[in-house]
């Protein structure tokens, strides 16, 4: 973790023009009827999750670029982690991979504890073949038309939980690169009855405070078709397995274009949107940075949020899912994290009453004014508020950088070989 006095000796030369910044903007929000300490406090306790591989350097198909002390096993990345929440104050739980981040979970617990975080949501990984595995994903996991293979993915799946259940988690998000590559190499609906059968039996083990969130994603590694392959399967899946299974929307999961503020919209109207994995793209499934390409967009997802904000039963997981190969993965995390937390802020300066008066008498030009007019809000000096008064850093990456922390841990991790391709 990063020496307290660094973060207060940082936040010392920029104290004195934060507090001047947050005053101008609360006098601006009273003028429009806002009350800047709401929105603060909303912002302050929002949280979005780390997933636990998103702290190594990641890689495409072609190669991976190792960076300066990565981490060797989950111990470290949890390490990583903790300074993230440390500095941000916006990444309270990480999410686990397994079997990447197998362990004991006595271990688990207390190491998470030492870092002061808690577990979100368990991965299950059946896209790739682990050592010791007897069968083959080769062609299918879920959905194989081996039933030993089939079997071998729901006990992994099985095994997710148990774990998960151990060290406090609540929800498997199950995601599968089953599908095919070829006109003619699967039944669609054979495949696709396999699959629902095999998530059947993982969906039985559930304990019954538990969610399970199913994830779709349109290609890759199958590139003719993909079982799960767009929000209207996965509602299928939803309401196929009952109450407890929901759909989690990865945004760059879609093809180019596609509204996803709507898909969010439609599967919240169903009760059946589960959670989220923030990133970014510009052509596919390019997992860059969250807001890095498209912040309207970002900002778009989350007035929908806000919207369905007042049924007090709603909560949907939210989680970062990003491939950081030519930066620093806790830099960008970090920065991602507050890039989602400056959407919800400013979906929460939407004047939701004029915007509905707008939409009923369908002045289009008003309707769209007032979601700009929220987001060309700077609503830095909330952020930034909220990370001083939580002790963490008004300036994140700033305090990190004269930390010295990336330096230090490189001391102990020795660099991973770089070669082929693949994520972390």
């Amino acid at each position: 973790m990063i020496d307290n006095n660094i973060i207060e000796l940082d936040n010392e030369r920029a104290a004195t023009t934060l507090k001047a910044d947050y005053a101008a903007l609360a006098e601006h929000l009273d003028r429009r009827g806002i009350d800047i300490e709401g929105i603060k406090s909303k912002v302050s306790k929002y949280g979005v999750a780390i997933p636990s591989w998103g702290v190594g350097t990641g890689g495409t198909r072609f190669a991976r670029f190792p960076g300066p002390g990565e981490p060797r096993n989950i111990f470290d990345k949890l390490d990583d982690c903790g300074v993230i929440q440390q500095l941000a104050k916006a990444t309270p739980t990480v999410s686990l991979h397994i079997p990447w981040d197998k362990a004991s979970p006595a271990d688990l617990t207390t190491k998470v504890q030492e870092v002061g975080l808690s577990f979100d949501a368990m991965n299950s990984n059946t896209f790739q073949d682990h050592p010791g595995q007897q069968h083959s994903y080769k062609f299918g996991s879920l959905s194989n038309t081996d039933n030993a293979t089939r079997q071998m993915a729901v006990e992994h799946n099985i095994e997710c939980i148990e774990l998960g259940r151990q060290i406090g988690s609540k929800a498997l998000t199950i995601w599968v690169g089953d599908g095919s590559n070829f006109p003619g190499q699967a039944n669609f609906t054979k495949q696709f009855e396999r699959y629902l059968d095999a998530v059947g039996k993982v969906y039985a083990a559930l304990p019954d405070d538990w969610t399970l969130l199913t994830e779709h994603k349109m290609y890759e590694p199958a590139f003719y078709s993909t079982v799960v392959q767009d929000w209207g399967t996965n509602l299928l899946i939803a309401q196929q397995m009952g109450d407890k299974a929901k759909c989690l929307v990865d945004l760059g999961h879609h093809a180019p274009n596609v509204n996803i503020e709507m898909i969010v919209a439609r599967l919240t109207q169903f009760n059946k949107l589960g959670g989220f994995h923030f990133n970014d793209s510009k052509y596919g499934d390019d997992d860059l940075d969250t807001a890095s390409i498209d912040p309207y967009r970002l900002f778009l997802v989350f007035n929908e949020l806000v919207e369905a904000e007042s049924d007090p039963s709603f909560k949907p997981m939210h989680m970062l899912d990003q491939s950081h190969n030519v930066t620093d993965p806790i830099e960008s995390l970090m920065m991602s994290a507050m890039e989602v937390q400056r959407a919800y802020a400013q979906a929460l300066l939407v004047d939701r009453e004029a915007l509905a008066g707008f939409q009923e008498e369908n002045d289009a030009l008003m309707a769209t004014t007032a979601l700009k007019k929220a987001f060309r809000t700077d609503v830095e000096p909330i952020l930034a508020m909220a990370r001083l008064e939580a002790k963490g850093a008004i300036d994140p990456v700033s305090a990190y950088r004269a930390s010295g922390y990336r330096q230090a841990v490189a001391k102990d991790r020795p660099a991973v070989a770089g070669g082929g391709g693949g994520i972390v």
